[in-house]
């Protein structure tokens, strides 16, 4: 398997000879296109684009989070497009396994056509059932290397700029992360103890916080008295079981919130790069705020949005749903939890949420996040209908 290894010098030379000292203005950041996006459960963020000359329109997940772009397996078996085999090893929370690859793609924006981009190819079905429409892809690195993306929450609109000088706004907070091809944001966590920790910066995690089971461990930043709930979370790789409990206080910037919802996460493959990395701030919690993501200069600016005062969401159900068939099906019931004392069982048909009778899984994943009253819940079970009563915990 091929290894590529890259090593940077850095060096201090003090001439003898002083020479004068010639500044060049940048020139300035120029508009290129805006256009809308979809906001998904967890805040996560899809873009509606086309790819080469085939006139479907597709979906892709918006991820700071990725360090390329992807194109979903059945994607391009729908659409003829063969890839072709590599070494190079993609690795997600759940997996890591070879990529296969489509070369010299052109992905196409309102107003924005991209050529030459490298899509490795995935299998995006989970994504799909999860949410309830089709992932195409995701949209990462390869997409905000280019360009200045000013993404605003509250008009659901991006804008898309060429890099140079930018004007920030006034109010807000500057960030100014560590990069690879993943920008690196120091944050500050206190529970039992109070610690200042690296943490991805990730548009494409459908969540407020994560840990590594490794860094939550080392630091013993959780206190004592703190319940973990066992919960069922989704990836790349696929389904994954996780923890989930609350810290006291997270600082990014200048912006503290209080009991975040934080889950943890055992990482058998080290995508989260512990000890250099302790996890990732998401964008359930970045959708607070209109950012300007500007990774020519290695910027990121936050803008408290008409969302910076949500609730954060704290109901726990411990079942997981998922989209398939045009139903709604319910899976990976954890033993003793709201849903198992309910009486749901795997494979039991998701009718309705309360009064919400719209077959639409995440306005169900909504009421059931947002809520510790008892729900009344119709499901089908081999053909019958059943009504059933549930009464998600709160994680607090």
């Amino acid at each position: 398997m091929k290894k590529i290894f890259t090593v940077f010098f850095i060096g201090f030379f003090y001439p003898a000879v002083y020479a004068q000292e010639i500044y060049t203005p940048r020139p300035q950041a120029s508009f290129v296109t805006k256009f809308p996006f979809k906001q998904y459960s967890g805040g996560v963020m899809v873009v509606m684009a086309t790819l080469n000359d085939i006139p479907d329109t597709l979906n892709f997940i918006l991820d700071t989070g990725s360090g390329g772009i992807s194109l979903d397996s059945a994607t391009c078996a729908q659409h003829n497009l063969v890839p072709k085999a590599s070494d190079t090893l993609v690795t997600g929370m759940g997996s890591s396994r070879k990529a296969r690859f489509l070369y010299k793609q052109t992905l196409h924006f309102p107003g924005l056509s991209i050529p030459d981009l490298d899509f490795h190819v995935n299998d995006y079905d989970i994504l799909t059932s999860v949410y309830g429409e089709k992932i195409d892809g995701i949209i990462g690195y390869s997409f905000f290397r280019q360009f200045i993306v000013k993404i605003d929450f509250d008009t659901l609109e991006l804008q898309v700029y060429k890099p140079g000088e930018i004007k920030y706004p006034r109010q807000g907070s500057l960030l100014r992360p560590a990069f690879t091809a993943l920008p690196i944001q120091n944050a500050t966590v206190k529970d039992a103890r109070k610690i200042d920790f690296p943490f991805y910066f990730d548009t494409g995690a459908g969540l407020c916080f994560l840990m590594s089971e490794d860094f939550a461990k080392d630091s013993a930043i959780l206190s004592k008295k703190r319940k973990l709930v066992r919960t069922q979370a989704e990836g790349m790789g696929g389904k994954l079981q996780m923890d989930i409990t609350v810290v006291k206080t997270l600082q990014v910037g200048n912006y503290k919130f209080r009991n975040v919802p934080t889950y943890i996460f055992r990482d058998y493959y080290n995508v989260t790069s512990y000890p250099f990395v302790g996890g990732l701030i998401g964008n359930d919690l970045l959708r607070r705020f209109n950012l300007i993501i500007n990774y020519p200069q290695r910027e990121i600016h936050l803008q408290p949005n008409t969302h910076y005062l949500d609730p954060f969401d704290y109901a726990y159900t411990g079942m997981a749903t998922y989209f398939s068939d045009g139903k709604i099906f319910v899976e990976d019931i954890v033993p003793g939890s709201p849903a198992d004392k309910a009486g749901l069982k795997p494979d039991d048909i998701l009718i309705s949420v309360g009064n919400n009778f719209s077959n639409n899984i995440m306005q169900y994943k909504t009421i059931l996040q947002n809520s510790t009253e008892k729900l009344t819940l119709i499901i089908r079970r081999d053909g019958e209908m059943k009504q059933l009563y549930i009464k998600p915990l709160s994680i607090l």
